[in-house]
């Protein structure tokens, strides 16, 4: 244990800020196998399994190298799961810039804070509907309907400064979401798959009487309930899913007899509060659900998209809604808007937007966000800048490891933890001001990292792709990365990208696959894509609850568990090779060759064999090939392995 914090100690003092190695080589320390909690599955002991490096100085191009076998960093500590044996085996996924299709959610919450910014959107959030959000979880009752109510009337009340219909549209969906992943947990839907997301629309003012009576107007409607049953339906093709069928999943209620018009009956019973708060009718038709407005109504929802509100319809109990405007445009304000990019280092103002972030959004406790926990998962990095060139092959940013702010009326409101690499923009994390969460910052970084990425092939032209961390099928906390399209996953194997619809396939079966081995002529149908309305459903798969854990809101985030901290090492590698290999590392490995570094210096391993005494060689040999396996040979000749830790 003290030799491990003595590494720990080394490691984060090499790389503390931007790593100006003057040697601009890699040195790494092999502290093998990891056992850790698991900060996704939650299952209580250690079942998430890595392999682990510590990295006194690593190369861009060295790290570039890792990304593409699987690894990630935080700090200075490196990891690579190990799939067949972590319990939430993590595939890394990536996009090619250029070739980004944002989907139509990604394009609201660009337009939203457009409108923001043009002051005509001022959404406030106070503490208390937060802190009401973020205990509730969407899992009870009393908390649950307590948070509904009030933010309804956030949400309504702030139409009452020149809202568009949208943002009830926008808090309607939610609610819905938050009903279906309720029941799910409840059994009444599988509740190992994913399901589409709701999407409120507003029904064009020539068919608001269609389906309504003389006094009501239908104003919105949601499909959601045919899509949940066409994912229903496709899902029986599926082993694991028919298995869990015929063992009862469900109640009483086989999930194949869910047809859209009991879906959406089974969600409208549950929008109670939803409808009491906004006075409005909310009733399920023939597989839709419906809200209309009644005759108590204050909503005016004109032909251009503004709702205009009476102050009477907003008396909470105990207080009373503020508002200046009863309708009418907003005051036209506009804010100030300002993107910097800098090198990683500490920012006292950052920590303190970093700990308001973890406290309210992640409920850390105070002892968990310290400035030097920050510092090392966040600040510190072995990354050797490389500053800008004159023959355009290096961005004007320089390569290296950056925090991207963003700023609003000189306010920080945000900062993106980001690696810029030869190939790509690695995001790592982000943390916002949670008064913002409207905004959805998360996603709107991830666009504006994603425009970066193609403005800066200008250029460097190998600058190309944007990584988004990990991909756990298996959790549906960060299934929203796939909705970044089009994306491809990182085979384990043969570390080939893979297109996300034919990985996807293979992960409805089982959450750890092969990916390259898929054979579309054993799929039959399967892979076929889905309805486009479905798949553009389960695209949108985003958490919009900025309280929802492992949300990226992004997204990107998955780093936040840090697998160096509360693991235990395991020196028992009886069982690597138990369940076939893991990686392409089955080939045959040769120490002779790998870099060593001793006291200073570098040497070739075969320079230094006869050094050693044999029981000695021996257990330097085993370790050799174990980092061998797991870096790849082209790796381990290049990047110098610290032999002094592997002898104490």
């Amino acid at each position: 244990m003290a030799e491990a914090k003595k590494m720990k100690s080394e490691a984060s003092t090499s790389g503390s800020g931007g790593n100006d190695n003057s040697s601009g080589g890699s040195v790494v320390i092999d502290v093998g196998r990891r056992k850790s909690s698991c900060g996704y599955c939650k299952s209580g002991s250690r079942t998430s399994v890595s392999h682990g490096l510590w990295a006194q100085s690593l190369t861009v191009d060295d790290y570039q190298a890792l990304l593409d076998r699987g690894w990630r960093r935080s700090g200075s500590f490196l990891y690579k799961p190990e799939m067949e044996k972590t319990c939430c085996p993590s595939y890394t996924i990536r996009l090619k810039a250029s070739d980004f299709i944002p989907s139509k959610e990604q394009i609201r919450v660009s337009k939203r804070m457009q409108r923001f910014l043009d002051g005509q959107l001022d959404v406030k959030r106070s503490d208390k509907l937060l802190d009401e959000q973020n205990s509730c979880g969407g899992s009870c009752s009393n908390a649950k309907n307590l948070s509904t109510r009030s933010a309804a009337k956030e949400s309504l009340g702030s139409d009452c400064e020149g809202h568009k219909a949208d943002q009830y549209m926008h808090y309607a969906s939610q609610q819905i979401d938050n009903i279906v992943q309720s029941i799910m947990k409840n059994g009444e839907f599988l509740y190992d798959i994913q399901l589409p997301k709701a999407s409120v629309k507003k029904v064009a003012p020539a068919k608001r009487k269609l389906q309504a009576n003389e006094l009501e107007d239908l104003l919105y409607s949601c499909n959601i309930a045919f899509q949940i049953a066409a994912t229903l339906r496709k899902s029986k093709t599926d082993v694991e899913h028919t298995r869990s069928l015929e063992q009862g999943v469900g109640g009483n209620r086989h999930s194949t007899e869910l047809s859209p018009k009991l879906i959406a009956e089974i969600l409208a019973s549950q929008l109670k509060e939803l409808a009491k708060s906004s006075d409005l009718s909310i009733r399920a038709c023939n597989g839709h659900i419906n809200f209309y407005s009644t005759t108590k109504q204050a909503h005016s929802v004109e032909e251009g998209g503004n709702t205009k509100l009476s102050t009477q319809s907003f008396k909470a109990s105990g207080g009373s809604c503020c508002l200046k405007k009863t309708g009418g445009q907003p005051n036209g304000q506009k804010r100030t808007f300002e993107i910097r990019l800098k090198r990683s280092s500490f920012d006292y103002e950052e920590y303190s937007l970093y700990r308001k972030y973890q406290l309210r959004v992640h409920n850390d406790t105070p002892d968990q966000v310290g400035e030097n926990s920050y510092k090392r998962f966040l600040v510190d990095t072995p990354l050797v800048y490389v500053p800008p060139s004159s023959d355009g092959a290096i961005p004007p940013s320089g390569f290296g490891s950056f925090h991207q702010q963003y700023v609003i009326d000189g306010k920080l409101i945000a900062v993106g933890v980001i690696d810029i690499l030869p190939k790509c923009v690695s995001s790592k994390y982000l943390f916002w001001d949670p008064d913002l969460a409207f905004l959805s910052l998360g996603k709107f970084s991830a666009l504006e990292e994603i425009r970066w990425v193609r403005e800066n092939q200008v250029h460097c032209p190998s600058l190309q792709y944007y990584y988004l961390g990990y991909y756990i099928h298996s959790c549906s906390k960060m299934r929203y990365k796939a909705a970044y399209r089009p994306s491809e996953l990182l085979c384990p194997l043969r570390y080939q990208w893979v297109p996300y619809d034919v990985a996807k396939i293979l992960l409805d079966r089982r959450k750890y696959m092969v990916l390259s081995d898929f054979d579309p002529s054993q799929n039959g149908d399967s892979s076929s894509p889905p309805p486009t309305n479905v798949t553009d459903n389960y695209m949108e798969e985003q958490h919009d609850d900025p309280f929802q854990e492992g949300s990226n809101d992004v997204y990107v985030n998955d780093d936040e568990e840090m697998t160096e901290l509360d693991s235990e090492d395991s020196d028992d590698e009886s069982d690597s090779e138990s369940n076939g290999p893991t990686t392409v590392e089955s080939e045959d490995v040769d120490a002779s060759n790998i870099l060593i570094g001793l006291r200073g210096a570098h040497l070739r391993y075969k320079d230094l064999r006869q050094a050693f005494e044999s029981s000695q060689r021996k257990f330097i040999e085993t370790q050799l090939h174990r980092y061998q396996r797991v870096v790849g040979k082209e790796l381990s000749e290049r990047m110098a392995y610290s032999l002094g830790y592997s002898l104490g």
